[in-house]
């Protein structure tokens, strides 16, 4: 199982997360950052489990991301 977290206060809203992994993450219409869907927020992290299907599309966002909020573990 693949382990993929967000930082999500220190998003830029730049939305390459969402075009690399579209089934991973999606823009918040509220405040325009990226929201990491069906994930558990602890301490400003939220962090979520991907299928190895993911895994290329999360790494791909998170290698994109120029802030560097995406962390992938698998």
């Amino acid at each position: 199982m693949i382990t993929v977290t967000l930082q999500r206060d220190k998003c830029i809203g730049c939305n390459y997360c969402t075009e690399y992994a579209p089934q991973r993450f999606v823009m918040s219409k509220k405040d325009g950052k990226a929201v990491l869907l069906q994930s558990r927020e602890r301490k400003g992290f939220y962090t979520a489990k991907a299928q190895p299907d993911e895994l290329d599309g999360c790494l791909r966002a998170a290698n994109a991301c120029p802030v560097k909020i995406i962390k992938v573990n698998s």
